[in-house]
């Protein structure tokens, strides 16, 4: 884990709401876990400028934090009564720290390319 976490409670707050003080002692994990995550999936960040590894910080803990706190694990909630109907589905309802392909673009991480590898030896096949 960082020394540091990418970015402080107050960060968050400052980008999102103002936090209980339950919700600012999850938050705190949250970044330094969130931060953690950048360095091993994009070892790169490093280089990244400290705001832009700030921004994407907050916005991994937004985006764990705002599933409902009692419906861990629901992916679709749908409710009706006589002819009316609602359905509600949860973008990260298990509260998962994610990096999104912006979020990767934007921290410098390199992009997939296709290759090939020739196995053959020279002479194989009419190569020469």
């Amino acid at each position: 884990m960082p020394e540091q976490p990418f970015a402080s409670v107050t960060d968050l707050e400052a980008r999102w709401k103002t936090l209980t003080a339950d919700e600012r002692t999850r938050a705190a994990v949250l970044l330094g876990d969130a931060s953690q995550l950048i360095l091993d999936e994009v070892p790169r960040a490093t280089d990244a400028d400290p705001k832009t590894r700030q921004r994407i910080v907050c916005g991994i803990v937004k985006r764990a934090m705002s599933g409902p706190a009692d419906g861990v694990g629901i992916t679709s909630l749908q409710q009706g009564a006589g002819p009316f109907q609602a359905t509600t589905q949860f973008a990260n309802p298990t509260g998962d720290l994610y990096l999104t392909a912006a979020d990767r673009r934007a921290l410098g991480a390199k992009r997939q390319r296709a290759f090939e590898i020739d196995l053959l030896p020279l002479g194989y096949g009419g190569q020469e």
